[in-house]
């Protein structure tokens, strides 16, 4: 049986560089279950003290003291935090006094610059990418293809979609997609829109069973659904990639970023965001 502990994201901003580490960290103890509670905009002592009740009430109730990821600036408003009853750990605390030692100088200290990293150009080059997966999913529309950064390909429901926005949003990378249909798979052959981008295109696998759970939720007790379905796409999928020397990626076990992570690896695409 799992142990449960409360796990707390304190931030001055989004809390969404405290979520991203703590989860960095939390994921490798198994045998814990996580109650996990985001609080962000801690800008305000007041708003800390509640915070510290909020903290200590959770020790009170589990019996044991919550953990905190913490991102905050202000050392005022972290030196309250210190005072609750949980494990407090100071992400920035932790980095910031070494930086300024190698560095010789003293940091900013400036609330939220983490979000202003980036140059607006880049920003800009994130939306502007986001519309172009939107506009250029599941094979609508293919006369924009000579914009892609990436074309990814693959059987209906094998994780083209989330990838490509994801792609789009997280770097700015201009990704379209578009699903190989039984009649591709039949020719094994890439579909001829396809054939003058084959240099961009990424195949994307899964494994069947769970391809079947995927499709079963849309449309359930088809054929599209059936396991046998499924199988049979499956392997003429990645027979096709092979065929036509597509890189490929089996994405059952991997997460979204992941995913997405292995094909700006392997085919060098530059990230927009950082």
């Amino acid at each position: 049986m799992k142990s449960k502990r409360t796990v707390f994201f304190l931030s001055d901003r989004t809390g969404i560089t405290a979520e991203t580490l703590g989860h960095s960290l939390l994921t490798q103890f198994d045998n814990v279950e996580f109650d996990q509670v985001n609080v962000p905009f801690i800008q305000s002592e007041e708003k800390a003290i509640r915070t510290v009740e909020m903290i200590n009430r959770a020790a009170r109730e589990d019996g044991v003291r919550p953990l905190l990821f913490c991102t905050l600036i202000n050392e005022d408003i972290t030196n309250i935090l210190r005072e609750s009853e949980g494990l407090l750990m100071d992400f920035f605390g932790t980095f910031i006094g070494p930086l300024e030692q190698e560095l010789q100088m003293e940091s900013s200290h400036t609330v939220g610059r983490a979000h202003g990293i980036a140059s607006s150009h880049n920003y800009r080059a994130r939306i502007d990418a986001m519309h172009y997966a939107l506009d250029n999913d599941d094979g609508v529309s293919i006369k924009d293809y000579d914009k892609a950064d990436a074309i990814l390909i693959g059987v209906s429901r094998s994780g083209k979609t989330p990838t490509s926005l994801y792609l789009a949003l997280q770097f700015g990378v201009y990704t379209a997609n578009y699903p190989l249909i039984q009649d591709d798979l039949e020719r094994m052959r890439l579909p001829d829109p396809l054939e003058p981008y084959r240099h961009k295109l990424y195949g994307l696998s899964i494994q069947a069973e769970r391809l079947v759970q995927i499709r079963a939720e849309r449309r359930p007790g088809s054929r599209y659904a059936s396991l046998e379905q499924c199988r049979d796409e499956v392997r003429s999928a990645e027979r096709l990639f092979r065929h036509e020397h597509v890189p490929w990626l089996e994405t059952t076990s991997r997460s979204i970023e992941e995913i997405a992570t292995q094909i700006l690896d392997e085919t060098g695409i530059p990230r927009r965001f950082y």
